[in-house]
């Protein structure tokens, strides 16, 4: 069957995963992507996830440094839709290749650059790995907690690559949507830096408070110096060990969640015990040691199968196992969703990997083909030459943004799915965020009112809606009718009590988007579930993806090592900066974007369904891709400094630096650097790629000696001036990193907005870049903010909107 994107066409000039996983989407549903690959094959072949990357799609060796190999790409440049590159900034320009000069050839081309921090600011030369640009963020002090030693600790999960794939097909999918009015194309630019920085949740307003209003509110950290949590959430949240050596993460934040937790844990009769009034909230510490260790000892009682039959007894209590590897392709949920397939690669045999990132009813996802041999196209790259593209031009669209006139209805709550549609109204779209008349639960999250939803507020129009009542789901009913997307994260069966699923929202507008956005589904095992991020990143294996084999699951472990080992899982996985809550929004928007190119060009409306687990699996697909000879994904060594001595941090004089020179081609420029220090390309041991390789202790040990010897920033300088990737490790935390002048705003990742509450403040840009039709950065909303002017839009009366608010239908 052809897929729904057939027609469509898509070069890439990828060199990073990022690029291989923005032109996947392409190929599942069915559109032509092209990679051209250097001679010996892209490096991206050598990672276990590529038969998952590349499934779908095909493969041309060119060396572009030949003019006859430049005019063939040229050539297939000129007649596709989309091209992707994620090559350092002006690469392709040099060799006639880069936008200026294609878009004269090709006006409608839609090319996306996706880079380590941007075109613009201090660091957009400097060489674009993950591990750079997590460095320069603060990303790696953020996580010290993961490690016992002094410093920062490195981070394995590839939230930089998977995010700048992502925010790229915002960018991509968000053009071709545009291009259906005005004909043209434009540039879209990617990067890791701005991609890492949607992910965090409250972070960053908690800084804009406490710097506008100094000591209006103090935050504090997870731990006390002493190692005791500080936070409820730590309670809520707890992560225990059972008694036979498995560990757990429990969700339990609401309040109802929790008494439920205390009842399976035999600790109910705490509610009612004075020496524990007021739990789970402390003031004072040795009364939250105790409670910890009350709650860790309750947990260690019971076995991992005693603890699995409870929670499928009461489906209030529940927890996820911590999974490793590929553990995660046999979650029951992922089986259960049919988000696991076997694809025959040509090269591999049968090989198991994550299905498509969204599951559409109408237009299903092809995951059958296999990833291409390389240059398996190449013998017949002329007859690949497309021919050029002819589109109506109509001129620039109107409006701010790309989704200028898309309507959306959000349905959703917390972040995994509302910051989804913020990531829409950044591009221009109409946003109607329908809240309860208490509001959005993550507005009070934070002590501090109104920090936890500022972010995934932004840009969105707020009514206050009571949907338990006929005249509420009235108001939404008439919404919907003038609406191009419906998206909605309840758990299984919520939606459909409440009237708002899909059949119902869809009898009511059959050109409607219905996207449902749950953690894990909308029905099997664990579709009525309670999916916080901590939950999710445990049960995809975040966390243990993050500490390697630092963390032992073994049932002999004293309290004091419990508490030590949960401190360090909790650093891994609960990070504000970087967890599975905005792994799975930019999901959610993809899929939005997705559907509506869909509807674009099929005029095929239907619903769909992302979830939080298989947003997870994407960004883990190095881990969750799976044949018979596939090796381990990278894992940090035992002091989570890095993979290897040439992918590592390393102490200087003053603070730590993170290098990054893991290809060949570095390793020249990384020894003339060094020159003065020391001399490694004399040195036998180190001679080749494979003999760095095996005496790698002995070279990290020679490059610690060096590092040592002269401060951070001096490292930085000398070795980005020899083309060899080297910052100072920012201690962060990322927020204060981007949101300060000489950084975030020289990079262009800053708008200035006024918030109702905050008023003036600074706020992160759209993530994505767009050339001709840039996004709009607005600031978030209150409670019922808009609830008049929505109601007006819909032919009410003041004296009909008055009769509501007063018969608390609706608040404003």
């Amino acid at each position: 069957m052809a897929g729904p994107l057939e027609g469509l066409r898509v070069l890439t000039f990828a060199n990073m995963t990022a690029g291989f996983q923005a032109s996947q989407l392409f190929a599942d549903f069915g559109a032509e992507v092209v990679h051209i690959e250097p001679p010996g094959g892209s490096p991206v072949r050598q990672m276990a996830s590529f038969p998952f990357l590349a499934r779908g799609s095909k493969s041309v060796v060119l060396d572009l440094g030949l003019d006859a190999d430049r005019d063939v790409a040229r050539d297939l440049a000129a007649g596709a839709d989309v091209l992707i590159e994620s090559m350092r900034p002006g690469a392709l320009d040099s060799m006639g290749l880069g936008y200026d000069g294609l878009r004269e050839l090709n006006p409608g081309l839609i090319y996306a650059s996706i880079t380590g921090f941007g075109q613009h600011g201090p660091y957009a030369n400097a060489p674009g790995h993950e591990g750079l640009v997590m460095a320069k963020l603060g990303g790696f002090f953020a996580v010290s907690a993961m490690t016992r030693r002094e410093g920062p600790a490195f981070l394995s999960v590839p939230y930089g690559a998977y995010t700048a794939a992502q925010t790229a097909l915002h960018g991509i999918l968000a053009a071709l949507h545009e291009r259906q009015t005005s004909g043209l194309g434009q540039r879209v630019d990617a990067s890791f830096a701005q991609g890492i920085a949607g992910l965090a949740t409250w972070n960053w307003f908690l800084r804009v408070i406490t710097e506008k209003y100094p000591g209006a509110f103090n935050a504090a950290p997870s731990f006390s110096a002493n190692d005791v949590p500080q936070s409820p959430m730590i309670f809520m949240l707890l992560i225990g060990l059972t008694s036979d050596g498995r560990w757990l993460q429990f969700s339990q934040v609401q309040p109802r969640l929790f008494v439920a937790m205390l009842k399976a844990l035999g600790l109910s009769w705490v509610l009612t015990d004075p020496e524990w009034a007021g739990a789970p909230v402390f003031p004072d510490e040795s009364k939250r040691l105790a409670f910890w260790e009350l709650l860790l000892d309750a947990c260690r009682q019971k076995s991992l199968a005693e603890w699995q039959q409870i929670f499928e007894d009461d489906h209030d209590v529940w927890a996820e196992t911590m999974r490793r590897g590929s553990e995660l392709l046999d979650h029951p949920q992922m089986v259960h969703n049919d988000s696991v397939v076997t694809v025959v690669d040509a090269e591999r045999g049968a090989v198991r990997m994550p299905g498509p990132l969204a599951a559409l009813s109408a237009t299903p996802a092809d995951v059958t083909r296999s990833a291409p041999m390389l240059d398996e196209h190449g013998a017949v790259c002329r007859s690949l030459l497309w021919p050029m593209r002819s589109l109506d031009s109509h001129g620039i669209s109107a409006g701010s943004g790309p989704l200028a006139g898309v309507t959306v209805i959000d349905l959703g709550t917390f972040f995994a799915a509302p910051f989804g549609t913020a990531i829409f109204a950044d591009l221009g779209a109409r946003v109607i965020k329908v809240e309860p008349l208490d509001g959005e639960p993550m507005r009070n999250i934070v002590p501090f009112p109104e920090v936890g939803a500022a972010k995934s507020m932004q840009g969105k129009r707020s009514i206050g809606v009571d949907l338990n009542t006929d005249e509420g789901r009235a108001i939404l009913y008439r919404l919907v009718a003038n609406a191009d997307i419906v998206m909605q994260s309840f758990r299984a069966g919520v939606a459909q009590r409440q009237g708002v699923d899909e059949a119902t929202l869809r009898a009511i507008n059959p050109a409607l988007i219905y996207l449902n956005a749950p953690g894990y589904g909308v029905d099997g095992p664990c579709g009525n579930r309670p999916a916080y991020a901590p939950t999710i990143g445990a049960g995809a294996g975040f966390v243990m993806r993050n500490l390697g084999t630092v963390v032992p699951e073994r049932a002999d472990l004293s309290m004091d090592e419990i508490r030590e080992y949960a401190m360090r899982l909790n650093a891994a996985g609960t990070t504000e900066f970087a967890q599975a809550d905005g792994v799975a929004a930019m999901a959610v928007a993809t899929a939005m974007a997705l559907a509506l190119v869909i509807r674009d060009r099929t005029g095929v409306s239907q619903g769909m369904m992302t979830t939080m687990l298989n947003s997870a699996a994407h960004l883990l697909c190095d881990d969750s891709t799976v044949w018979a000879s596939t090796g381990e994904a990278g894992r940090a060594d035992d002091q989570l400094l890095g993979y290897h001595a040439l992918y590592r941090l390393y102490q200087a004089a003053d603070d730590w630096v993170f290098l990054a020179a893991p290809i060949p081609a570095s390793w020249s420029k990384l020894c003339a650097a060094l020159a003065a220090q020391v001399d490694l390309a004399s040195d036998d041991q180190f001679a080749t790629y494979e003999s760095r390789r095996s005496n790698d202790g002995a070279l990290a040990s020679a490059l610690e000696a060096v590092f040592a010897s002269q401060p951070a920033q001096y490292w930085e300088d000398l070795l980005l001036s020899h083309d060899v990737g080297c910052v100072v490790a920012e201690v962060g935390p990322p927020e204060k990193v981007l949101q300060s002048e000489e950084f975030g705003r020289a990079s262009g990742y800053l708008a200035d907005v006024e918030h109702p509450t905050f008023e003036k403040h600074v706020r992160l840009a759209p993530l994505v870049t767009l050339s001709r039709t840039p996004g709009v950065a607005l600031p978030g909303c209150l409670l019922g903010q808009h609830t008049h002017e929505i109601l007006a839009e819909l032919g009410m009366s003041a004296h009909e909107i008055a009769d509501l608010e007063a018969r608390k239908i609706v608040c404003s």
